[in-house]
């Protein structure tokens, strides 16, 4: 007999706000936030989901929808739901929930997503000191491949999976992260060194009412109001999952997350057609509404049985993750190095994030020369199926990062040749990208070299 259809447990109709919904939506973590549906262990259920914007993005020509989208609303959830065995027995605290993912894909009838850079006064980005202007690259899909008009000359299969997956924190595991992260925001700019090198602030993201959403909870009563303050935003991954960005989720994955509530409340969202690793440029995935088809067992003190704390209490935990057989074959891969040095030629000590921002500056560079622009680079490196390596990290003082990016994705060959490149007719690739002035006055980083010599060009020219 053919197994059942799998149960809708959360539809989005995309023509309502996300308030709107039969079931509504939340953007913000907390244990008192109810769950809006009930699953059992064994069974397959379906959830759909807006796009972490809730359409906030449009399939246009303009980036002006990216310089100025409100990010105090994001991300945008669907759940929280209450996982119960098969007698009706809730998910504990202590316990591990298995989450399988057995399909996923985009919402039917909203086959596009999008890539952006941010505005550096908005949001920014991992090289927003070098790329400040708010930008934008639309893809549509053509079953499992995805192509830009704003990125000709590249085709790739997409590694289709959701940005947020994750259960609800206790509370004290919430205080927990409102206090190291209020910390860091407050002490992080004077005493971090990487704070020169990485520019994308704030350095936190804390708890706000502006744009908060808590599902069921009904904006200004004084119970949404004392949650509001205490509730975390979801922009980074923290112990309960939560914003982990990785790419390989996807069809036959399987993720083990902590349990820190009665029932797990689990809450999922900001679905990625595809992704390259560490989707730099924040908005850096090809981000669309979709779905998920998922099924969940219950791992009874799995917790104790399963994950060691890494620090000063049993909540400071990470889930595991159990990747699927499907993902897109390359072969053939050409791979960037970055090490710890910055763009001034400073010394890090094994930092592999400045070492990563090397190889993806590196990365930039070298693929402009076959006609892109560097911002069409850079949102293609955010989304597009390349590998981030830490290669290594203990030769002091350089941590080493690779970024390699499947050649097969272009219709040129974008290889080294014994003869200069490009070999045929340099091609502009569609200048025309949508993108907003950047009015802020905060200076960009530029190569010293480069500058230099651009600076003697002048000089020449005039004298």
């Amino acid at each position: 007999m053919a197994p059942p259809t799998p149960r809708l447990v959360i539809p989005i109709d995309l023509k309502k706000k996300p308030w709107e919904q039969k079931l509504p939506l939340h953007n913000r973590w907390h244990p008192e936030i109810p769950p809006v549906t009930e699953i059992k262990t064994g069974e397959m259920f379906r959830i759909e989901m807006v796009d972490w914007t809730a359409g906030a993005i449009q399939d246009n020509n303009s980036a002006i929808d990216v310089k100025t989208v409100d990010l105090s609303t994001v991300h945008y959830l669907s759940g929280p739901i209450r996982v119960v065995d098969t007698d009706g027995n809730p998910a504990e605290p202590g316990d591990l929930l298995a989450v399988e993912i057995c399909n996923l894909g985009p919402l039917p009838g909203d086959e596009w997503g999008f890539t952006a850079i941010f505005d550096r006064e908005n949001g920014g980005g991992f090289l927003t000191d070098h790329f400040p202007r708010a930008t934008k690259a639309i893809w549509y899909f053509e079953g499992i491949y995805a192509y830009s008009p704003h990125i000709p000359g590249v085709r790739f299969p997409g590694l289709v999976h959701p940005g947020i997956i994750g259960t609800a924190p206790s509370k004290e595991l919430l205080n927990i992260w409102n206090e190291r992260e209020r910390k860091l925001e407050e002490t992080g700019p004077q005493s971090l060194k990487l704070c020169e090198v990485l520019h994308s602030r704030p350095l936190a993201n804390l708890p706000s009412t502006k744009g908060c959403i808590l599902g069921k909870i009904q904006d200004g009563t004084p119970e949404w109001n004392r949650i509001a303050n205490e509730a975390a935003r979801t922009i980074p991954g923290r112990e309960n999952g939560g914003n982990c960005d990785i790419k390989n989720l996807s069809r036959g994955s399987k993720i083990y997350l902590p349990i820190f509530v009665e029932g797990a409340n689990l809450s999922t969202g900001d679905m990625h057609f595809s992704q390259g690793d560490g989707e730099v440029s924040f908005c850096g995935a090809i981000e669309m509404s979709g779905f998920l088809e998922l099924k969940c067992e219950i791992l009874r003190n799995g917790m104790k049985e399963y994950l060691t704390p890494m620090g000063p209490t049993p909540l400071h935990v990470n889930p595991i993750f159990e990747i699927g057989p499907m993902e897109p074959r390359f072969s053939e891969w050409l791979v960037f190095e970055g090490i710890s040095v910055d763009e001034s030629g400073q010394q890090h000590y094994l930092d592999a994030s400045v070492a990563y921002k090397r190889a993806v500056l590196n990365a930039i560079d070298y693929l402009s020369k076959f006609g892109y622009s560097k911002e069409q680079v850079y949102l293609l490196l955010s989304c597009c199926p390349c590998e981030g390596r830490i290669s290594g990290i203990v030769d002091a003082p350089n941590a080493v990062a690779t970024l390699a990016i499947p050649t097969a994705i272009f219709d040129q060959d974008i290889r080294p040749k014994v003869n200069k490149v490009p070999l045929g007719p340099r091609l502009m690739r569609n200048p025309g990208i949508p993108q907003c002035t950047y009015d802020g006055n905060l200076p960009i980083t530029k190569n010293p070299l480069l500058h230099q010599q651009g600076s003697s060009c002048n000089m020449d020219a005039s004298s």
